[in-house]
């Protein structure tokens, strides 16, 4: 029986193997499919054991927002081209039915064939651009572009959640109830659950749970003077809410009520001056009437490009989209600032400091900014004259 050498034992031990580089280890996992399927541009944390089972539901949820991100930017950039397409095919149809009835206008048998083209064409133009003010294309666009950032922004809070502390079932059904909330808020399907284009009055878009009703109670009216928190900052930031309240809010929302206004004038206008041109193109070259149907029909047709150009070329329903948005934007901002002063536990809420820096950051000024701001609001409260200063500088 052969006995191999022990030195060639001790050449082919385990411990003299060379390890494998850890990012080689790594790609080996991948082409398993033993890693995470989140997008590569959410992979910038850093791994984590899974301690619990909420650690792992929030892994999970994780996972369903990039899917939802990567939908949403792809519907919008769809519904973006629906914009460009439709405006240019339906302005394109118009041009050509007004040249036909003014060639049909010249008279003669041969030319019956330009008169009933030209029907059609603005018959059909119409019917499209009926069905595309009724969507909006670059609203329903704009809706998806907010959804795909505002989910990105709650990926980014579940990532803090994990990096930070040991993750709860509480933090998994506030997750949860927030990934619902956006849905319902920026639906991805039309039918049955589009958001109204045209309502009857302006509303600021709502993407978040409303809870401030299960607020806690402050001692003595004053929030204690721990975790970061003093009642000079408490003051400040009610005075930043006043600001927000009367300048940057009721600001969005009266340029929301105007883009409203103008957007459902242009949406009618568009398809009645397009039908008007199609049934006075209907009359071209009839004996009694025949300049006044070809007037119809040819500066019909030019208004009505005209008007779909101003509508869907100057993108009203996004301008107003971005309004409700801006506006929702700042009612949060306002909601955020009450439920954090009015928090019943001191100890177990938001430092204060934190959360100055956080506020400031969202307005686009400094802490010192802030402060100033604040003062400006109560001395022009106390003269009783109104503040000119909006409270953010980003929008």
């Amino acid at each position: 029986m052969h006995v191999p050498n022990p030195k060639l034992r001790r050449v082919i031990s385990l411990s003299n193997i060379p390890k494998l580089p850890r990012n080689l280890i790594e790609e080996f996992k991948m082409r398993d499919g033993f890693t995470s399927t989140i997008p590569n541009k959410f992979d910038n944390y850093s791994p984590k054991a899974v301690s619990n089972m909420a650690t792992t539901k929030l892994y999970a949820i994780m996972e369903a927002i990039a899917d939802r991100v990567e939908m949403h930017v792809n519907v919008g950039e769809q519904r973006d081209n629906w914009n460009a397409l439709l405006l240019n095919s339906i302005n394109m149809i118009t041009l050509t039915a007004a040249t036909m009835a003014g060639l049909a206008a010249m008279g003669g048998t041969p030319l019956l064939a330009f008169k009933l083209s030209s029907t059609l064409l603005f018959s059909a133009a119409t019917g499209m651009l009926v069905v595309m003010n009724k969507i909006q294309p670059s609203q329903l666009a704009e809706e998806q572009r907010n959804a795909a950032r505002l989910f990105k922004q709650l990926h980014g809070q579940v990532q803090t959640i994990i990096a930070l502390r040991t993750p709860t079932q509480k933090d998994v059904n506030d997750m949860m109830e927030k990934v619902l909330t956006l849905d319902r808020a920026y639906p991805l399907p039309l039918l049955g659950v589009m958001l109204e284009k045209f309502p009857t009055k302006f509303e600021p878009a709502v993407w978040w749970p409303r809870k401030l009703g299960e607020l806690g109670k402050r001692i003595n009216g004053k929030k204690m003077e721990r975790n970061g928190w003093s009642e000079e900052m408490e003051l400040e930031m009610r005075e930043i809410v006043e600001v927000l309240r009367r300048k940057d809010k009721e600001d969005y929302v009266r340029l929301g009520n105007l883009a409203l206004k103008i957007n459902k004038v242009l949406a009618i206008s568009g398809p009645v001056v397009s039908g008007i041109a199609a049934i006075g193109s209907a009359f071209v070259g009839s004996s009694s009437h025949g300049s006044l149907a070809m007037t119809m029909a040819v500066v019909g047709g030019a208004l009505a490009t005209i008007v779909n150009t101003l509508e869907h070329g100057g993108q009203v329903g996004m301008v107003l989209e971005m309004y409700r948005n801006c506006a929702g934007f700042f009612s949060l901002l306002e909601e955020s600032i009450e439920s954090t002063l009015e928090e019943g536990e001191v100890d177990n809420g938001e430092n204060g400091e934190l959360f100055q820096m956080k506020v400031a950051l969202k307005l686009g000024r400094s802490l010192s900014q802030l402060r100033d701001l604040a003062k400006a609001s109560a001395s022009s409260r106390r003269d009783g004259n109104a503040i000119d200063e909006f409270g953010s500088k980003l929008f």
